[in-house]
């Protein structure tokens, strides 16, 4: 499957117009790579820019983009389809310049310039991971600045239907890479090496990266969240694995499976802990659907036993795009639940579950990945769980 790019941005775009137009924005400006590719359709060094602000778009509601491109790679987006204008970057930040007062007065001018001439003064600009010394250079011109976050994650969170078809595409190739890493588990191979197999197969698919370090055997899983090390696996020993991926198109893929090492058989313990886990999973995953609030999900939540429940994944189920994204669904605790909403048709979600035992040291994580629709909820995440463990 190929991922048709003009029809993908182009129904982005006209989401992101959309609501900005709904929240009463006239102009964002994002420095977030993960935004600029959502906005603009454009990719370039998408890690090295997480460090600091080294690509800008600036959206006009209902009007041009314009892109300000890293220096020297001015050729790899020029004939952006939905970038009306390509300018060259600033030095924003110390990362760039000892001193990059005379840029950012430069570049807030331009923005100002643009900002001005389409939406007139008094116009809001929302701003998305912008450096603090930009923001109040900003001051200096009259328009009135919001939150570019809320709006992107507004944006992002209801998928159109070419995002739909391009979050399949990249589920099947992250699926075949998790494949290639999963018959690389075997004894005396260290938690590095099986991980290597997983980003080696993802990015000759199509691929484009792993966020997290998330492989762990053995004692190491538990407690959960522990990285990806030279630790070296034993026969018989757990090995907990969360995607991570970032697949093609640039859009996420986040499931977890639990793997048993060598020829087994799993131990009564194991096969337990999977056991429980698979059940929270499943629960979970049968009360999500369209209109359902986030607060009566959680209510009617798995209820994990003791002795694993203090162990248990820190949330329930999170949003999922081009990044992880709102929304981020807590347990219920002690009074008023902390997060409005309801599930809506167009959200990606993932469903999380953890079972860690304290006693014997080990633990089992287990996660899908759905997709809301108006009367029924797809699974994405097709991955077989371990025969060794049901």
């Amino acid at each position: 499957m190929s991922i048709d790019d003009a029809t993908l941005v182009g129904q982005r775009r006209r989401r992101l117009h959309q609501v900005m137009a709904d929240l009463g924005v006239d102009a964002l400006l994002t420095a977030d790579p993960f935004s600029v590719r959502y906005a603009t359709g454009t990719r370039n060094m998408l890690v090295h820019g997480l460090t600091g602000p080294d690509r800008l778009a600036l959206v006009i509601a209902d009007g041009p983009s314009t892109l300000w491109e890293f220096a020297g790679c001015e050729h790899l987006t020029a004939a952006a389809a939905h970038v009306d204008e390509h300018r060259l970057a600033p030095a924003l930040s110390a990362k760039k310049v000892v001193d990059p007062r005379a840029d950012i007065v430069r570049f807030t001018g331009e923005v100002a310039d643009l900002v001005c001439r389409t939406a007139g003064p008094g116009a809001v600009l929302a701003v998305d991971r912008i450096e603090s010394s930009v923001v109040e250079a900003f001051n200096a011109h009259p328009f009135r600045l919001a939150d570019g976050v809320a709006v992107m994650q507004t944006a992002m969170m209801i998928k159109q239907p070419a995002e739909m078809d391009a979050m399949r595409h990249a589920m099947a190739i992250t699926e075949v890479a998790a494949a290639d890493m999963e018959r690389a588990i075997q004894p005396g191979r260290s938690e590095q090496a099986v991980w290597a197999e997983f980003h080696r197969a993802l990015i000759e698919h199509g691929g484009e990266l792993v966020v997290t370090r998330l492989l762990q055997a053995g004692p190491r899983t538990f407690p959960y969240f522990q990285e990806a090390s030279a630790h070296l696996m034993d026969e018989g020993d757990l090995v907990c694995f969360d995607s991570d991926a970032v697949g093609a198109g640039g859009y996420s893929v986040d499931f977890s499976r639990t793997f048993l090492c060598g020829a087994g058989p799993a131990s009564p313990k194991q096969r337990h802990l999977h056991e429980l886990a698979f059940e929270q999973l499943q629960h979970n995953a049968a009360n999500l659907e369209a209109g359902r609030s986030f607060e009566s999900f959680a209510a009617a939540a798995f209820d994990v036993p003791e002795p694993y429940a203090r162990y248990g994944y820190y949330q329930l189920a999170h949003g999922l795009g081009l990044a992880g994204g709102h929304p981020n669904i807590p347990r219920t605790g002690d009074g008023p639940y902390p997060l409005p909403g309801r599930f809506e048709p167009g959200m990606v979600i993932c469903v999380e579950s953890y079972v860690g035992d304290p006693d014997s040291g080990q633990g089992v994580k287990l996660e899908n990945q759905f997709l809301i629709h108006d009367n029924t909820v797809e699974t994405m995440s097709t991955y077989p769980f371990s025969t060794a463990l049901t």
